[in-house]
């Protein structure tokens, strides 16, 4: 065992902190600014677009790719969606963000 070791010592010292280091990085990645999923119901009248408007300041994609992402995600063909449909739509939780916009309405 110690010849294995003494043989291969340093790839397995490397092997060990790249280990390390992509737990640390994924971690790190999935705090703030992370992509989180919501459930919305349709209403009269609502189509993607109005939706993907409504949410813009939610989530980090254009309207075009709001409106793909939606109905690639939900099965949804034609972006025909109709009253009392759920979906589940991409917005990003950044609880800095969340706060500020509590504060700011509870003011009022």
């Amino acid at each position: 065992m110690k010849k294995l070791w003494n043989l291969y010592s340093y790839a397995i010292i490397l092997f060990v902190l790249s280990f390390i280091t992509a737990l640390i990085l994924i971690v790190q990645l999935g705090g703030p600014g992370k992509s989180e999923y919501i459930k919305i119901t349709v209403n009269e009248g609502d189509s993607l677009w109005q939706i993907a408007e409504d949410f813009s300041d939610e989530h980090t994609l254009t309207v075009k790719e709001f409106v793909v992402w939606v109905e690639q995600n939900n099965g949804i063909s034609s972006g025909r969606i109709f009253p009392g449909d759920e979906l589940v739509i991409p917005v990003v939780q950044d609880n800095s963000v969340r706060k500020q916009t509590e504060l700011a309405s509870s003011q009022n």
